[in-house]
């Protein structure tokens, strides 16, 4: 009887031995995972409707979009239906390559008219195009949004673009300023060699004025309009950190900072940039 006893707490105490190593090996892996995501570099928006993830590309196309659209003064729905027509045709990424001749954000093609490859590569020159073939459909903010998309594209299936906006209206509260603080996006502050990448910030006001027309700066510190211009300067900012070595973002007493970037804006105790908006 002892002997059974004996054997079956042995029996036990190894299976105990089992799960805990296993349970163990299953808490390792998901914080490895988590820690790899961590380090993956990203953006994500939250709005009113809802949240997305996108990659450091996308949001840097997305903040372009809207800069262009503020430029021309178009409203809101306007950016929604380029989004959605962004997303169809190359997920919001300035694509070099595509169907026939087709490149970039919108894959407009060369040989029909929208411009040379290397201009349609520029977002802004493309955006510029999107819009300005938009504004000519009769009554295209009132059609269906795939209706709209279609007439400037004039795709082999125009009913695609549909699918794509309820996260384009994400992206149009969150990149036109509609929504305030609704942009985070992180990603290592070295490059490989360990080095941190030199400050561009006057070029990354130049890029921004080429996208948006006017832009009212001196040094590092911008004046806004608006609490809506406000908040798609600073989101167009935080997009475009890591290429001109933007470390921070100051607005209205809240502060985006790279090196906690999956934090997102959190309260300003500097508050330098309560009119406006500081980069860093």
């Amino acid at each position: 009887m002892r002997r059974s006893l004996s054997r079956a707490v042995i029996v036990i105490a190894a299976i105990v031995t089992v799960l805990t190593v296993g349970i163990a090996a299953v808490v390792y892996v998901v914080i490895a995972n988590m820690n790899l995501a961590d380090d993956h570099p990203g953006c994500q928006v939250s709005a009113p409707e809802g949240t997305l993830d996108l990659d450091l590309e996308q949001a840097q196309v997305s903040a372009t979009i809207a800069a262009v659209a503020a430029r021309r003064k178009l409203p809101e729905r306007a950016v929604v239906i380029a989004y959605a027509t962004g997303l169809q045709e190359s997920k919001l990424r300035n694509l070099a390559f595509g169907d026939r001749d087709s490149v970039g954000v919108f894959q407009q093609r060369p040989s029909m008219g929208w411009g040379s490859p290397e201009k349609l590569q520029d977002v802004v020159y493309a955006t510029n195009k999107f819009f300005a073939a938009l504004v000519k459909v009769k009554g295209y903010l009132k059609k269906p949004l795939h209706e709209a998309a279609q007439a400037v594209q004039k795709s082999a299936d125009g009913t695609a673009y549909a699918q794509h906006e309820p996260d384009a209206k994400i992206l149009a509260a969150a990149f036109t300023g509609r929504t305030a603080k609704a942009l985070r996006c992180w990603f290592p502050e070295e490059d490989e060699n360990g080095e941190k990448p030199a400050k561009r910030i006057g070029e990354a006001l130049r890029e921004l004025k080429r996208a948006m027309g006017s832009v009212d700066a001196s040094g590092n510190r911008l004046t806004v309009s608006s609490e809506r211009s406000g908040w798609l300067i600073a989101s167009w900012a935080v997009a475009h950190a890591q290429p001109y070595g933007i470390s921070g973002v100051r607005h209205d007493g809240v502060v985006w900072l790279a090196e906690r970037g999956h934090d997102g804006w959190t309260s300003d105790e500097r508050e330098q940039a309560q009119a406006g908006i500081v980069l860093n």
